[in-house]
């Protein structure tokens, strides 16, 4: 959940606007962290939540049983790609290496042309301002395009970057 309120309450707000905007949530299908946060306030809200989660997750009880569909899967490899066949976005809140090794897989499969579906990052709390820093380095160090930086989507304000990724207000 992050060591502030702040993540948490920004979490169930993006909740809200998803489901206010008709965007379905697709989503590792877990309870706990802050996407689980997303996934109560957009139940709570009347929008529609999907979870893929592997079974040893399950075993674990991790899994969110109030969705309203939820996919169990073999493997982590197998809950990334069903995710990615699912989503029409990806959008990466504050999170530790599962966060960004997913987002930047993401961003990568983006480059390589597997998907075109934008990437955004939400920066709450200047917490990707050192990512945006670091992919900068990347394009001045001649390690990315120009063009690849752009594919990497970051902003503060949720209804913006939700806007960026192409969810208009319903």
């Amino acid at each position: 959940m992050g060591n502030a309120d702040a993540f948490r309450d920004a979490a169930a707000a993006l909740g809200e606007e998803l489901a206010r905007r008709r965007v379905r949530l697709v989503y590792g299908g877990a309870t706990v962290g802050l996407m689980g946060v997303v996934a109560d306030a957009v139940l709570s809200s009347g929008g529609h939540a999907v979870g893929v989660i592997p079974e040893f997750m399950v075993e674990r009880e991790l899994a969110h049983k109030g969705l309203d569909e939820l996919l169990v899967v073999d493997s982590m490899h197998a809950r990334k790609q069903t995710m990615a066949d699912r989503a029409d976005a990806f959008l990466a809140l504050p999170g530790g290496y599962g966060t960004m090794e997913e987002i930047f897989e993401a961003l990568t499969w983006s480059q390589l042309g597997i998907h075109s579906k934008p990437c955004g990052f939400l920066n709450l709390n200047g917490y990707y301002n050192a990512v945006g820093e670091l992919l900068d380095n990347m394009v001045r160090f001649g390690f990315l395009y120009p063009e690849n930086r752009e594919r990497a989507i970051i902003e503060s304000d949720a209804g913006f970057l939700l806007e960026r990724l192409g969810f208009p207000i319903a």
